[in-house]
């Protein structure tokens, strides 16, 4: 367990670690390059760097928690790489089954895999489920994570590295919109944000804009939010035509 500096999550939790780039979102991937910094502090569970591995050891801590949390799973990883087995996905799932007071946020870019093995798994209602969709040739991930059982569906449009044309939000309870961050990060457009914005407007769904990703990205340099005093500071800042957007989805009953 690690507290977050991610907005939208309070700390994370990893039963399994590594992972492999598998579409344009994940060219700058930030968990790769702390796993590479771990290993070489030394730290056991990342030996192996960024190779697919599953901690046993891990399942029992949401047990230890004496207070509801809201928790990142795998931010280290994918649950659903096809290197993680389908035993140890649902090991994870039962422990999210057997610990209600908590939510869980799980984010896949293998909705494929996630769809296959969705009537398999048991959607208790603390279970939110994501897709990542960095482009329009990605939004295919939405349809997959619809057929699903989650209680609460929701979408990572980060790093927004294109547009997105058509965005089909019928069953889905929140979107994550954000821009690339780092040395070499890909610009975003405001026009880009805002067609996501409008399309949630138009459905009800929760929308959180997260960060513009540098300084140069956005369109207002003096958006207060870009100083890292600001209460509400994110990487670039995060104002969005003079206000800040973090709104969550509703709790599932």
């Amino acid at each position: 367990m690690a507290q977050s500096n991610i907005e939208w999550t309070e700390l994370t939790w990893n039963p399994v670690t590594g992972c492999n780039k598998i579409s344009p979102g994940c060219k700058f991937c930030y968990a790769e390059v702390m796993s590479r910094r771990l290993k070489a502090m030394g730290i056991e569970k990342y030996k192996d760097g960024f190779n697919i591995r599953t901690h046993t050891n891990a399942l029992n801590i949401p047990f230890t928690w004496k207070k509801p949390k809201v928790v990142f799973v795998n931010s280290m990883s994918d649950l659903f790489h096809p290197e993680v087995p389908v035993e140890f996905i649902k090991a994870v799932f039962a422990v999210m089954n057997k610990t209600p007071q908590h939510i869980y946020q799980i984010l896949t870019k293998r909705s494929e895999r996630l769809l296959e093995l969705s009537t398999e798994l048991n959607w208790t209602s603390n279970i939110w489920m994501g897709v990542s969709v960095e482009s329009e040739d990605y939004t295919f991930r939405i349809n997959d994570l619809s057929k699903t059982n989650a209680a609460i569906k929701f979408l990572s449009i980060e790093p927004l590295i294109a547009p997105v044309k058509s965005l089909d939000l019928e069953k889905i309870n929140w979107v994550i919109v954000g821009g690339e961050s780092g040395h070499k990060a890909r610009p975003v457009q405001k026009d880009w944000i805002d067609f996501v914005k409008a399309e949630c407007g138009k459905k009800g769904v929760a929308f959180f804009f997260k960060q513009w990703g540098k300084p140069k990205f956005n369109v207002n340099p003096q958006d207060p939010t870009i100083l890292a005093d600001h209460p509400h500071h994110a990487k670039g800042g995060c104002e969005l035509d003079g206000k800040i957007y973090r709104e969550m989805p509703e709790k599932a009953a």
